[in-house]
């Protein structure tokens, strides 16, 4: 029995009935890790002494009836952009190797509120802007189903060490498509709530009014119970939406009846849809016709511009953002003898390729002369994209659309052409831009053996229907236990 395959409801219950204790299923994830993190490259650091005492401290708990929920004693991984005192804390980046946060995220402190062992930091595109994992300034994550292929981005880390089984559930961040998009790419679940939703106090930020925090998981139930855990007010974070958190769990068991689906077939005849994730987002449509809902076709103008809008918003702010990190406040003094100047530079130098490009242009379109030709007009047409899926929402529960245009590629297939990558992002950045709740979760595999994902929106906060929805798919979908390969030896299928 592969108790780290379970979902987070049935290790819940063995471990109220004695059937299963943490200690054993953090062990049983650091022996995982320990066989395949070298192929797979998931993690930048295991806080396995950690983990240990937090896992002692949980059966203890449980011993003393004082047991805190769900995920007490349930293994998370952290994506490496979101803080946790005392760990390292580099977004991928070289500007921020050997800095240890002084605190806890709110999410982080949720988790540890709720009993969850943090079992280490997750390796991600450098300052989360990527589409692959491939920025990132310290190693290569690999996809579990093929180790010759991406695993997405920017939160790689965060979906190859659910889709391995190392642990139960992670953490991830999205800007732009960067929880399900690599959800999608490694066949697990992702969750992107609404903006504000979620506390973004704690997560270094890339994009402020498109940055959110948000779940990786097997299933869809599980990754409902962690959002219904980091979800919620904070006063530490204005931008965090003071209403509170209905009740993902109940809603869960709503079903497909009754819910009205929309689908955008404008888009899924676009150039450049694989042929197989269209037959996949084809037969996730019939199963929740199936399984009771009603399927409406739907419009979402301006879409073709959705990629370009995004980027411009998501670099400009990047480069504030990102000023901080000059060496007076963030990033190692480098050169400082030489002058303010001088140390700037050198310690700025440290940014890998791809953020100084979205540093170079996010200056670029926010300097006098283009901030009206490219900022406030990009700010305009994200208002018609949001007005437009809004529409189409108020027509429907739930869009229903690819999640990514094409399965797993192979490493380095685009890191020589950024507008490829930048593409990679197209059915998953009108719901950032949006600020909408979305999901990913996987509908088949591909003739080569690749997961194949789908995305479900909803209106904004209404994070109840969007897991009812996904809840709905996947149990109309049914689809087979499959491991990756990696994990199909003898050995590990009992494990």
């Amino acid at each position: 029995m592969d108790a780290l395959a379970l979902p987070v409801a049935e290790l819940a219950r063995r471990l109220a009935a004695g059937e299963l204790s943490s200690r054993v299923l953090v062990e049983a994830a650091l022996a995982r890790i320990e066989r395949h993190e070298g192929a797979v490259g998931a993690f930048l650091s295991v806080d396995a002494d950690v983990a240990r005492a937090q896992a002692e401290a949980s059966d203890g708990r449980r011993a003393r009836g004082q047991t805190l929920g769900a995920l007490d004693g349930v293994p998370v991984g952290i994506k490496d952009n979101i803080a946790v005192e005392g760990a390292s804390l580099s977004a991928g980046s070289k500007i921020l190797e050997g800095y240890r946060s002084p605190f806890d995220a709110t999410v982080v402190h949720k988790l540890k509120g709720a009993g969850a062992v943090l079992l280490g930091r997750l390796n991600c595109d450098e300052f989360a802007m990527g589409s692959s994992t491939e920025s990132s300034a310290y190693q290569l994550t690999k996809n579990p189903w093929d180790l010759t292929r991406v695993p997405g981005g920017s939160s790689g880390g965060s979906a190859a060490a659910v889709a391995a089984r190392m642990l139960p559930l992670s953490l991830g961040s999205d800007t732009g498509g960067s929880i399900r998009q690599p959800a999608a790419l490694c066949g697990v679940v992702g969750l992107k709530p609404s903006w504000g939703r979620v506390s973004r106090f704690g997560l270094v930020a890339f994009a402020s009014s498109l940055d959110v925090i948000g779940p990786f998981a097997r299933d869809v139930r599980s990754a409902a119970l962690l959002l219904q855990t980091i979800a919620g007010p904070d006063p530490r974070d204005a931008t965090a939406d003071a209403r509170p958190v209905p009740s993902l769990v109940d809603a869960l068991a709503g079903g497909a009846a009754g819910l009205t689906v929309g689908v955008p077939r404008a888009l899924l005849d676009v150039a450049g849809l694989d042929g197989e994730v269209a037959r996949a987002t084809a037969t996730a449509e019939r199963a929740l016709a199936t399984a009771g809902a009603r399927v409406v076709d739907v419009e979402l103008p301006l879409m073709a511009q959705a990629v370009a809008c995004y980027y411009v918003i998501a670099m400009a702010e990047a480069a504030s953002n990102l000023a901080r990190f000059d060496g007076v406040r963030y990033g190692p003094r480098r050169g400082e003898e030489r002058g303010l100047a001088a140390m700037m530079e050198e310690t700025r130098a440290l940014f890998g390729d791809e953020v100084k490009r979205r540093i170079v242009v996010g200056t670029w379109v926010l300097s006098k002369g283009y901030v009206d030709a490219y900022v406030h007009r990009a700010q305009r047409v994200r208002r018609t994209i949001a007005d437009g899926m809004n529409a189409a929402l108020a027509r429907c529960d739930v869009l229903l659309l690819p999640t990514s245009p094409e399965p797993a590629w192979p490493l380095g297939g685009k890191r020589s052409d950024p507008l490829a990558m930048y593409l990679a992002d197209a059915f998953t950045v009108p719901a950032s831009l949006a600020g909408l709740p979305a999901a990913s979760l996987n509908a088949a595999h591909s003739a080569a053996g690749l997961p194949l994902g789908v995305q479900l929106v909803a209106r904004s906060f209404d994070e109840p229907t969007l897991v009812r929805a996904a809840a709905a798919l996947e149990d109309a979908l049914a689809l087979p236990d499959r491991l990756p390969p990696l994990l199909q030896r003898p050995s590990e299928a009992t494990s």
